[in-house]
């Protein structure tokens, strides 16, 4: 079988193997990684990242899509590609099942253990909303860690272990801001109408988000090729992102039953980060599906939250 031989440099331009690295000329990216790990155990796949030399005038070159042939990207023997280590990794699955349990063990604590928090305050009798606003939270982050493991798919296996302790801090410790306030012994709770109202219709977006979820992990089937493909059906055809609208009209209604200022916050922050996200899934769909050259065209939609956004 013939053979290539591809030089890896680093970013700053030094030769990180001087015999070269060799391979099948019709290796895939896959398999440039994986022999690279055999030459550099330190560097496993995963925390590998390959692209072609930048062009002259840019920061990076094209980053090598892992799936693809080398031959798509005219690799060729004596071909330079350039390597960055992304550092410890960690798999998408543990880092949500940490943040996840977090708000599933720390909302509780406080409205099972008030003395723990509140000192001597004495404690009332828990509210209709008190104890609606516990089953709800506690149902969506049950529902967040069944999807984990039984719907999403990842498009990416892994993330700096970094992600783990900034993701846990956020989830973790909005969990104790939340539920502080609406566990508190000086806490007025809501007329009980509007409560179950709120709720009600919070449940709603639940079911809304977890069907574009399942939309959202169906849009490829097993060994599909990689790549992007375009949602179709229910809330997509309207909306980019429709399983952050219906997250966050969720967690309004969360913040209408509970009537604090924590949970709107909270809402806040959740939504602004959600936004970042649907911006940039929004103009990598129209970038990619840009009706030229035989490509689709991505349809006319609202990235988030109609008829504002």
């Amino acid at each position: 079988m013939s053979t290539i031989k591809l030089v890896v440099k680093s970013r700053g331009g030094r030769e990180l193997l001087p015999d070269g690295l060799l391979l099948p000329v019709d290796a895939t990216v896959d398999d440039l990684k994986a022999r690279f790990a055999e030459l550099k155990p330190y560097f496993y796949p995963s925390r590998q990242r390959f692209t072609l030399p930048p062009r002259e005038g840019a920061r990076s070159g094209e980053a090598l899509v892992s799936g693809k042939r080398l031959s798509d990207y005219a690799l060729e023997d004596g071909s330079v590609v350039v390597f960055k280590d992304l550092g410890p990794q960690i798999s998408y699955r543990t880092v949500f099942f940490w943040e996840y349990l977090g708000p599933l063990l720390v909302y509780p604590l406080f409205y099972f253990l008030p003395h723990l928090f509140y000192c001597d305050l004495k404690v009332p009798e828990r509210s209709v909303a008190q104890s609606l606003a516990l089953a709800y939270w506690t149902f969506h982050y049950v529902k967040r860690e069944l999807e984990t493991f039984l719907v999403h798919k990842f498009s990416h296996a892994t993330m700096p272990i970094l992600n783990l302790f900034k993701n846990c801090t956020y989830y973790w410790g909005f969990a104790a801001f939340v539920a502080y306030f609406i566990n508190h012994p000086l806490y007025t709770a809501p007329p009980v109408n509007r409560t179950y109202a709120a709720l009600a219709f919070a449940m709603l977006c639940q079911f809304a988000n977890f069907r574009c979820h399942v939309i959202l992990a169906n849009l490829r089937p097993a060994g599909a090729a990689k790549g992007y493909a375009i949602p179709r059906g229910f809330l997509f055809n309207l909306i980019t992102c429709p399983n952050y609208t219906a997250e966050i009209l969720g967690w309004v209604a969360f913040t209408v039953a509970t009537q604090t200022a924590a949970a709107g916050l909270f809402t806040l922050v959740g939504a602004a980060q959600m936004a970042q996200w649907a911006i940039g899934k929004h103009k990598r769909l129209l970038k990619t599906f840009d009706g030229r050259d035989g490509r689709e065209k991505y349809p006319r939609r609202w990235i988030m939250l109609p008829p504002v956004f």
